[in-house]
């Protein structure tokens, strides 16, 4: 049977993109960034999952404002990195897993949960620099991807709870899939910053090392935080690691087993004018 064995979460800064396209990751401004990132690119290098489930929000490339889903699903075969205005990443194509994106897609929607189901769509850097940040400059990723779109961007979004108990249906899905498949998943985005209006530049590292702390230790408390204070407390765009929490679901301690293993974490400050964090977490064998 296909299981969940461990989560990934980390910040999807377009510049780290940048970085890594240009070859810049050991210049004296990115290198402490990129050193702090070589631990996990060891983990992920011995952890190659299968699958893996990236939770990441669009930034108006595949998504404009005339429809904006809560949820949706990448159902293709591939998908290609999107123009973001200069041009795609040089990158390769994410090869995706329909199968196993099918099988979610009915588990979680029987569960009440109204994902959106999405074809022939492109995915921009939320999803390709975690790739990138985990597994360099490769000719081919070296895993099937599964793209969840989450809404950070245009209120309404969903609450913490809500992320954190998609990502348990996520893994009762997974569970539930009649292929032997070892899978992750990754939250993205965040950590503190802003990049408009009078408080544009704002990071706030304490309250980036609490979640960090309530993220591993509890989740389920952290799942009650409210907007106001993402916003309030980690800037406009901080509201990005709601997303975590859906990584952080789908870890099996929240489905009556033991607690996750911490691999590897690592907070930088800054990158481009934003708090950078990474935290991968494995389950018990």
């Amino acid at each position: 049977m296909a299981r969940i064995t461990a989560s990934a979460y980390m910040s999807h800064v377009p510049l780290i993109g940048v970085a890594v396209d240009k070859g810049l990751t050991g210049d004296e401004y990115f290198k402490p960034l990129f050193d702090g990132f070589e631990p996990g690119r060891e983990w992920a290098a011995a952890n190659v999952p299968d699958v893996v489930v990236l939770v990441f929000n669009d930034h108006a490339n595949a998504f404009g404002l005339d429809i904006v889903p809560t949820f949706a699903l990448g159902m293709s075969e591939t998908f290609e990195p999107a123009d973001e205005g200069w041009g795609a990443r040089p990158v390769p194509t994410v090869e995706g897993h329909p199968a196993l994106a099918a099988h979610i897609a009915h588990s979680v929607i029987r569960e009440d949960f109204d994902l959106t189901l999405v074809n022939n769509i492109p995915v921009d850097h939320g999803c390709t620099v975690p790739l990138s940040v985990m597994y360099g400059q490769p000719e081919a990723w070296p895993c099937k991807v599964i793209p969840l779109f989450v809404n950070v961007v245009q209120y309404p979004i969903p609450s913490g709870k809500r992320c954190l108990e998609l990502g348990k249906a996520i893994r009762r899905a997974v569970d539930g899939f009649d292929e032997d498949l070892n899978v992750h998943i990754w939250g993205t985005g965040g950590m503190s910053h802003q990049l408009q209006g009078q408080r544009a530049g704002l990071i706030n590292q304490p309250w980036d090392k609490e979640f960090f702390e309530r993220m591993i230790n509890d989740p389920e408390d952290l799942a009650t935080m409210e907007h106001v204070e993402y916003v309030r407390e980690g800037g406009s765009e901080g509201i990005e690691l709601v997303m975590w929490l859906v990584a952080r679901g789908a870890m099996s301690d929240l489905a009556g087993g033991h607690p996750p293993s911490e691999e590897h974490r690592h907070y930088h400050v800054p990158a481009s004018n934003t708090a950078v964090g990474q935290l991968i977490l494995e389950d018990p064998n």
